[in-house]
């Protein structure tokens, strides 16, 4: 059973980011805070905050404003990082060499057990203490050692195979970097996928935007 109901995606998509500011705000000696002192902060409407709040119940007091603390475990423990699941990573390349040794894990509900690759020169280095293992024993691994989730550092064409060999182990949790929608051919699956180039795009228009660059196609 979910712990929350008809929580919508973009609710839950700035739950991380609320937690963020919020933990800033603690570190800094905050007390608490009103919802337009927060809305300032974060470029949510005062209005748009109460409403994601209030889907989780009531947090602060009209008047009185949210107690920071109390409020950011809160939303820590909603998010599940009360919690400590165990992943995997497949790729140890320069991507997944940088999301090894820059990912806080342990602070955001995780635990880096292993990290695999089928490149012999790769297999038996070091990467944040993990001695990086051959991708011909993940099946071993899994099998042996409880695994909730796997990191996708790899190239396009490698991830389905890859999926459907931890999906036979019983691995249905995946942190996706490949630039392949692996949600396609399953339907059991969490995945949570990250399209770097996306999120560059985006800048883009919004750079383009603020420029006011007029369209140089015609229809």
């Amino acid at each position: 059973m979910h712990r929350y109901k008809n929580i919508s995606a973009p609710v839950i998509k700035r739950l991380p980011r609320y937690y963020r500011f919020l933990g800033e705000l603690r570190d800094k000696g905050v007390i608490r805070i009103s919802s337009r002192e927060l809305s300032d902060k974060m470029g949510f409407t005062a209005s748009q905050i109460r409403q994601d709040l209030n889907c989780f119940g009531g947090f602060g007091q009209q008047g009185y404003g949210y107690p920071v603390e109390s409020l950011y475990n809160e939303i820590g423990h909603i998010l599940g990082l009360d919690h400590t699941y165990n992943a995997i990573l497949i790729g140890a390349g320069n991507l997944g060499k940088a999301v090894a040794m820059h990912m806080s894990f342990e602070k955001r509900g995780f635990r880096l057990t292993a990290i695999f690759d089928n490149d012999p020169k790769k297999i038996g280095t070091v990467i944040r203490d993990i001695s990086v293992s051959d991708l011909d024993d993940l099946e071993q691994f899994c099998s042996e050692n409880k695994t909730d989730a796997a990191i996708f550092c790899v190239p396009k064409n490698a991830a389905h195979s890859i999926a459907d060999r931890l999906y036979r182990v019983g691995v249905k949790n995946f942190w996706n970097f490949s630039h392949y929608d692996l949600s396609v051919h399953y339907d059991d699956i969490i995945v949570e996928n990250v399209h770097l180039n996306d999120s560059l795009m985006i800048l883009c228009y919004k750079i383009s935007d603020a420029n006011d660059i007029p369209d140089d196609t015609t229809a």
